[in-house]
This record gives C-alpha cells, sequence and structure tokens, in this order.
C-alpha cells in the first residue's frame, strides 16, 4: 500500500492519530521540530516506497489525513538504531536530550506499535525544514 499523494507529492504523517500527532505538529509548526525518523522496513518496504530524497518535498497530514503544511527534506541518511547520533535526537525535538534517550523513547513507541526493534534494525532519519 503506495502513501497518499496529494498535488502529486507524497505525504508523512507524524506519530499516531491523536494527542500524539497534534503535539508532533505542534513542534513542527513552531519551529523546533526539524527531523524525524521511519523504520526502513515497516514504513518504507512494506509499503512500496523509496527513502525520500534531499530537496522532496513532502505534504504534511493532520488527524484527519487533511493537509496542514509542507516539508522538504534537508538532509536523509541510513542508518541501524544502535548508530542514530546524538545530533539527530536534538533535530528530532521530541524531548530526547541525545541518542540514548532517543533508542530509549523509540523503543518503547515502537514496540507499542508491534514492531521489533534490535540494535541492527534500519532507520531512516530525515531531516527537513517547513516551506
Amino acid at each position: 500500500m503506495a502513501w497518499k499523494r496529494v498535488d502529486g507529492l507524497r505525504t508523512i504523517e507524524f506519530g499516531n492519530v491523536g494527542a500524539s500527532r497534534t503535539a508532533l505538529l505542534e513542534f513542527v509548526f513552531n519551529g523546533n521540530k526539524r527531523a524525524t525518523a521511519g523504520l526502513l522496513e515497516q514504513d518504507y518496504e512494506a509499503e512500496g516506497e523509496q527513502i525520500e530524497e534531499i530537496g522532496e518535498v513532502l505534504v504534511v497530514l493532520g488527524n484527519d489525513s487533511e493537509e496542514v503544511g509542507r516539508i522538504r527534506a534537508t538532509k536523509v541518511e541510513l542508518t541501524t538504531f544502535a548508530e542514530v547520533p546524538d545530533e539527530f535526537a536534538i533535530a528530532e525535538a521530541e524531548g530526547d536530550l541525545n541518542a540514548a534517550d532517543f533508542r530509549a523513547s523509540h523503543m518503547d513507541f515502537w514496540t507499542r506499535c508491534g514492531y521489533g526493534i534490535r540494535d541492527e534494525t534500519k532507520v531512516v532519519l530525515l531531516y527537513f525544514e517547513l516551506v
């Protein structure tokens, strides 16, 4: 199942529908959140989608799958869960102050979503700016 398209552009959703998404969207639009992480296997390969390219514009979807804004990819990295850097954790701006915090909070989130996470799990790190 491919990602939804709006005006020919791929879409992106932050967190899960509800309070999680509302909070993350506030971080995006107040300028704090400038990065997000996705699991290569679950978020890309299972959906038949390619990793974002630098310069690609994505439509940000809200809780009702409506367009709430657009972002542009500024940096994209593929790494393992164990190798996510401090720089990314800070740019993601979800309260993680370093890579260890990122691993703890995301292990919890992704496990609650039903995904088995190991140190070698491939993670896509997407840095972005508002457009």
